[in-house]
């Protein structure tokens, strides 16, 4: 089995080396991986020739410098600036992945098992941690079963070509596995020893300060559709992890000052709907619940284009 890896980046230099080690060390090395320098004014460009130089299967995209490091749509736009430019149907899976992360070394290893073993499981991934300065222990990002989350977004190709591929907007690790799911494909990550990986540079950081990302990630779901209640049910939840309070504080925020600025949302008003169905199933019965009975629910329309 094939797969793809494209990284788009930007003054990675400080944590690169780390990601660059972890892939090019995995059990299953990227038949390809693609890096979209978007810019970078470190020294970046330099670790990344070193690297294509010793390992074959890197290949190195420069993008023009658009003079400033872009989130959201701008990793994206990144991400297809690279990934059109490839033959993917050559691949069995691709994924989108973040210069900022470090690897156990069986990780794709084991989420090609998994997939190979479960035809319906659409996009997959392990946990995010992150290392606490003061202890030195590893700390969860808290990242919900059923998504894989957006720093290493594992795909089956098929199933990434089905749902559209990305939204260009904040809530595009989001709304993704929204789709998968209307779609009958599965969405899930697993919080187990070998897939836990390093998030060198933790979730809803930005290079602001951590109450901007997470005030954009506030927006991210409003944008996305999700109702007032279950946003501030979310954000008590993140309350009560690091940084307490004031990254669910700000989450709530950034989502409050969006609805009341009246910004554009997600048009797609049969996704949206499907969205608040879910939701509001999670606040009564709880995500593992919910998300079960809907898989159950899905199932038929997968196999309709997919038996």
């Amino acid at each position: 089995m094939s797969y793809l890896l494209v990284s788009p980046c930007r003054n990675e230099a400080e944590f690169m080396r780390k990601t660059l080690d972890s892939v090019c060390n995995q059990t299953v090395p990227p038949d390809l991986w693609v890096v979209v320098d978007d810019g970078s004014t470190d020294e970046t460009p330099a670790i990344l020739a070193d690297y294509s130089e010793r390992y074959p299967f890197i290949q190195v995209i420069t993008r023009e410098n658009r003079g400033h490091r872009s989130v959201g749509p701008g990793v994206i736009e990144a991400f297809y600036y690279g990934y059109d430019k490839i033959d993917v149907s050559q691949f069995d899976y691709v994924c989108k992945f973040d210069l900022d992360l470090d690897l156990p070394p069986r990780y794709f290893e084991i989420l090609i098992d998994r997939m190979e073993k479960n035809p319906r499981l659409g996009t997959c991934s392990g946990k995010a941690y992150f290392v606490d300065k003061n202890t030195g222990k590893m700390v969860s990002e808290k990242c919900g079963d059923e998504m894989s989350v957006g720093m290493t977004k594992f795909y089956r190709r098929t199933c990434f070509e089905e749902i559209g591929g990305f939204v260009r907007e904040v809530m595009w690790d989001g709304i993704d596995c929204h789709r998968c799911r209307q779609l009958g494909w599965l969405a899930e990550s697993w919080d187990e020893e070998e897939l836990r990986f390093i998030h060198l540079r933790p979730m809803g950081s930005s290079q602001k300060g951590i109450i901007t990302g997470r005030k954009r990630h506030g927006f991210g779901q409003y944008f996305m559709g999700t109702g007032l209640a279950y946003m501030t049910a979310s954000s008590v939840f993140r309350m009560l992890h690091p940084p307490v309070f004031i990254g669910g504080f700000s989450m709530w925020l950034g989502y409050v000052e969006s609805m009341l600025a009246g910004k554009d949302r997600f048009d797609d008003k049969a996704l949206v709907k499907f969205i608040n169905d879910y939701q509001w199933k999670c606040l009564f019965k709880g995500k593992k619940a919910a998300t079960a009975e809907l898989n159950a629910k899905q199932e038929p329309v997968w196999l309709a284009k997919h038996a």
